[in-house]
């Protein structure tokens, strides 16, 4: 883990308060390199307001400098009384917060009128305003399950909501013939609940093999965000979210995809490194 360029952003894990303006961090670089997850920078949690930091609790850990974030044959499902269709996550975040239990104030809500479960401290692992945003990961993936990274609103203001999708890569994408592998990666901006910004996303055929280590990224600014894969120009997206945002990094499972013989498949999700610049 490197941080340079401000003081160590964040004073105590998730279950504490943690407070920094983006300004503050500098370069952040985590290769992962120390076998525990710098709990300073990530929650390994998937959006406990809606159920539970024990009830989202990611499946995961630290080896020969990669985080594993998969999905075992006995993972629960998340939020299973509440989220249609049903969905099986395991992830990590920068950054968590909510309003009190029984209040609409929440990270990504899934539907109107959703309430909290569980009140979440907040916690400032690493917001960002603008720069750089790359993270080098491979996919173990199969037609029921996806993985992605992608940039998202702090929501410190329920209107500033919007993602900036860095990859987003389904299993049911994949597709290999006369030895060539190539995937659908989405990339773009959500708007979901911010007026401010157009529903602008794409997933372009890319010649890559996800099951293979990638470097993805997104360079971004008030005006634009320009989308790479391994160092190349995919495209670019006007107009990305202008507020601080939290890295979102998961693999997800979804069961009423199953063909009847794939329950024991472990979808997973390698990273490598997760590093940020920010604009000078």
């Amino acid at each position: 883990m490197t941080v340079t360029g401000g003081n160590d952003p964040a004073e105590g894990a998730p279950g504490g308060t943690s407070r920094a303006s983006p300004a503050a961090y500098g370069t952040f670089i985590d290769d992962f390199d120390v076998p525990e997850l710098d709990v300073r920078h990530w929650l390994p949690a998937y959006l406990p307001a809606w159920s539970s930091r024990r009830e989202a609790a990611a499946t995961w850990h630290v080896s020969g400098s990669c985080l594993t974030l998969e999905i075992p044959a006995e993972h629960p499902l998340w939020c299973p009384d509440d989220h249609e269709p049903p969905l099986r996550v395991s992830g990590v975040q920068s950054g968590n917060q909510s309003g009190p239990i029984g209040s609409t104030r929440g990270q990504q809500p899934f539907r109107v009128g959703q309430t909290v479960r569980e009140e979440q401290p907040r916690f400032e692992g690493l917001l960002m305003e603008s720069g750089r945003f790359e993270i080098r990961c491979a996919m173990v993936l199969s037609p029921r399950s996806m993985a992605a990274a992608w940039l998202v609103g702090f929501e410190d203001e329920p209107e500033r909501c919007g993602e900036l999708c860095v990859v987003e890569v389904f299993g049911r994408s994949v597709r290999a013939s006369g030895g060539r592998t190539t995937a659908e990666v989405g990339m773009g901006v959500h708007a979901f609940r911010d007026p401010g910004l157009v529903e602008d996303f794409v997933s372009p055929r890319v010649d890559i093999d996800p099951a293979e280590m990638h470097t993805y990224a997104v360079e971004w600014d008030a005006a634009a965000a320009i989308h790479l894969v391994d160092g190349v120009e995919v495209r670019r997206t006007p107009h990305p979210p202008g507020y601080p945002l939290q890295a979102m990094i998961a693999v997800f499972d979804f069961p009423d995809w199953s063909v009847g013989s794939d329950d024991t498949l472990v979808p997973a999700l390698f990273v490598d490194r997760v590093a940020w610049r920010p604009t000078v």
